[in-house]
């Protein structure tokens, strides 16, 4: 399992350019969540709207998230923040997987697999006992990550209350 703080060397591919070296680290209390916010807000405003919650937990993920129990981990190459994701306590062991974004330039790369999979392993660590999300179906690709590593579709009334007008895929995954 990777530690937190692990530096994590991509293998490259046949064909396409060579995947950046990348870390993922935790967002701490007390740290600048911009890159929070402007990594989300690029892939919102690209296909949505902000919504009020949008606002709200990108505007202060400290104390939406990371104060409540959650963790943000961030995603750095060659220093830069280029992706995120948050796991946002719902109770009970519970977890919804939310605000997770690469650097558009980025895409492709197997870099949102790699957070993917360090959130969840995350999530096993923290004790978590199962993970949620909504997402949409104008986000084909994300989709079928989140379906690639054990995410399943599930009807909307089975998880918590879903605040975005956007989701209309509901998915979770048992840990």
């Amino acid at each position: 399992m990777q530690t937190l703080d692990e530096k994590t060397e991509m293998s490259s591919t046949a064909i396409g350019p060579k995947p950046p070296v990348i870390e993922i680290r935790p967002l701490q209390i007390g740290e600048d969540g911009s890159a929070f916010r402007t990594l989300n807000e690029e892939w919102i405003t690209r296909y949505f709207v902000l919504e009020q919650k949008d606002n709200e937990v990108l505007g202060d993920p400290e104390n939406k998230i990371l104060r409540k129990g959650g963790h943000v981990f961030m995603v750095y190459a060659d220093g830069d923040a280029v992706g995120c994701v948050a796991l946002i306590p719902m109770g009970d062991g519970v977890y919804e997987l939310s605000k997770m974004a690469v650097s558009p330039q980025l895409r492709g790369l197997g870099i949102g697999r790699r957070l993917l999979e360090h959130a969840v392993a995350q999530a096993r660590e923290i004790g978590a006992k199962s993970l949620f999300l909504g997402s949409s179906t104008k986000l084909k690709n994300a989709v079928h990550l989140y379906e690639s590593i054990g995410f399943r579709h599930v009807p909307p009334e089975r998880l918590p209350k879903m605040e975005y007008a956007r989701a209309d895929v509901f998915m979770e995954m048992p840990l």
